[in-house]
């Protein structure tokens, strides 16, 4: 099978997720909050994957300037990600509806059923995250129009569960909506053995981090360069009375501050210094904005650098176009040495 050919078969396994996004290749980047705005959604809408912006804590008036923002930079769809448990969410439904996105996604937790209705009604196709396949087959009664299933691997907040064991789980028995997969993918051959498997495409953060158009500081950058897979690691929780929200990130001096946080929050309590509450609220503010320092200012020692354990395969900063077409031609190749080898 020659590359024209390979490259067909390509087209026709993510056929059902281009025709859902509107695109040429069914790769979505994923919502990185401080890193997918408007310059690194709309160079990957125009690159011919799908861009999604990341609302994360944004006001209403906010969201509407980025979505309008990415309007000029892109012809190309794009869409948004909200946090379900967003106090304005309705709100920023409603701005979604008014700045003409195609599409939602919705994360955070179980999207509810009045925005997926709003959200519908307003003309927007809906993604929710299954993490298991009770709640992936949830989602499709309640009207989700697709799903994303997302792995451990995965940077930042994330679940306790594979990628591959979530994609045995869910890809062969959830067929009515397409399915995006999800965590530590960093090369087509692995895009290619998830479509292969049922999926209709991949969602791909940690890779577009050292795209030239991510306004990342440039140290931030470094930092994903310079970092293997085994560095990119889970916050720990301590004690189970006062549980930690799983974040996978880049070891630095911060990881280690903050497990000696919890170590002296904990005496406190044990002393009877501070009640549980307060103790649990000093735990959770410990890395309040540390996202940002890391990602705007460039704090990559006491900032939380958030990445998947794809991060291995970031190598170099490259364009969004240059990384799409890598992968598409992983892929590619993978297919036509395949046939190559089956016909000898």
């Amino acid at each position: 099978m020659d590359r024209i050919a390979a490259r067909q078969r390509l087209d026709r396994l993510w056929a059902r997720g281009t025709a859902f996004l509107g695109c040429e290749v069914a790769i979505l980047g994923g919502a990185m909050t401080w890193v997918s705005e408007r310059n690194l959604v709309a160079a990957i809408s125009n690159a011919g994957g799908f861009g999604v912006l990341a609302c994360g804590s944004m006001k209403p008036d906010m969201l509407a300037a980025e979505i309008a923002a990415t309007h000029k930079l892109t012809a190309k769809p794009f869409g948004v990600n909200l946090i379900v448990m967003h106090p304005q969410l309705a709100d920023l439904a409603q701005v979604c509806i008014d700045g003409k996105v195609g599409h939602v996604v919705l994360a955070g937790g179980l999207p509810p059923a009045d925005i997926v209705k709003k959200l519908k009604a307003g003309g927007i196709k809906v993604i929710g995250f299954a993490p298991a396949p009770v709640i992936g087959k949830k989602l499709v009664r309640g009207g989700i129009d697709a799903l994303v299933i997302e792995g451990m691997e995965a940077g930042g907040h994330t679940g306790a569960v594979t990628t591959a064991v979530l994609a045995q789980e869910i890809l062969p028995v959830i067929r009515e909506v397409p399915v995006f997969v999800a965590g530590g993918i960093g090369r087509g051959e692995a895009i290619l053995s998830f479509l292969e498997m049922g999926a209709a495409g991949a969602q791909l953060g940690t890779r577009f981090v050292c795209a030239t158009e991510c306004v990342a500081h440039p140290a931030f950058k470094q930092a994903f360069i310079r970092a293997a897979a085994r560095d990119a690691v889970l916050s720990v929780q301590l004690d189970p009375r006062f549980p930690v929200i799983p974040v996978r990130a880049l070891a630095n001096k911060g990881t280690a501050e903050f497990m000696e946080c919890q170590r002296r929050v904990i005496a406190k309590v044990d002393s009877g210094e501070l009640d549980a509450k307060a103790a649990q609220l000093e735990i959770e503010h410990f890395w309040a904005g540390a996202l940002r320092r890391a990602v705007v200012d460039g704090d990559v020692e006491t900032g939380s650098v958030m990445a998947g354990q794809s991060v291995g395969m970031v190598t170099r900063e490259q364009s969004v176009k240059d990384i799409i077409d890598e992968l598409v031609a992983q892929a590619v190749d993978a297919i036509a040495a395949r046939e190559a080898a089956g016909a000898a």
